[in-house]
């Protein structure tokens, strides 16, 4: 295959790779494996995958031009006196680069685990409020029930104590 000179405008590609593998013999070196390994007419079992190649489109690098007041210097310092680029800037570059795609990762993630968290928090509340009413009904029967004895059985009780010691005083 041709390596693209830029990627198409659609960002389509109908490329794809095959991907063969055998089962071989425990310490088979590369010198054993050969084409004919991968014949499945002569009887071999061959997995086959294929993988779709995929575009996809680099996230903005970051200004090569430093911040700050850099009035005094020239545009060409990074540039060698044969027109060559100095390779430490190349090399700044690049590990700046590769650690933005590491901070994007790391912010996906910490996204996630904060959508998570706050799910959790929401659930948490949802349950504790249940558990107050809860509480305070049950607060509420108890303070029904626990009275014991209401004061109109105990005038009841009392009257007729009242009217049986005159039954049995009149007797």
């Amino acid at each position: 295959m041709q390596a693209q000179k830029e990627a198409p405008p659609d960002m389509q590609c109908k490329d794809k790779f095959l991907l063969q593998s055998v089962k071989v013999n425990d310490g088979a070196t590369t010198k054993d494996i050969t084409p004919e390994m991968f014949n499945k007419e002569a009887g071999h079992i061959v997995e086959e995958c294929k993988l779709r190649v995929v575009y996809v489109s680099p996230p903005q690098p970051p200004s090569p031009v430093q911040e700050g007041s850099d009035e005094g210097s020239s545009p060409r310092d990074s540039v060698s006196e044969n027109g060559n680029v100095d390779g430490n800037d190349f090399l700044n570059t690049a590990k700046t680069f590769g650690e933005q795609l590491d901070f994007q990762e790391k912010t996906g993630e910490v996204r996630s685990l904060i959508s998570k968290l706050t799910e959790e928090k929401n659930s948490a509340i949802q349950q504790n409020n249940k558990l107050r009413q809860e509480l305070e009904l049950l607060r509420r029967e108890g303070s029904k029930s626990r009275g014991g004895v209401s004061s109109t059985f105990v005038i009841f009780v009392g009257l007729l104590g009242l009217f049986l010691g005159y039954l049995v005083k009149r007797t």
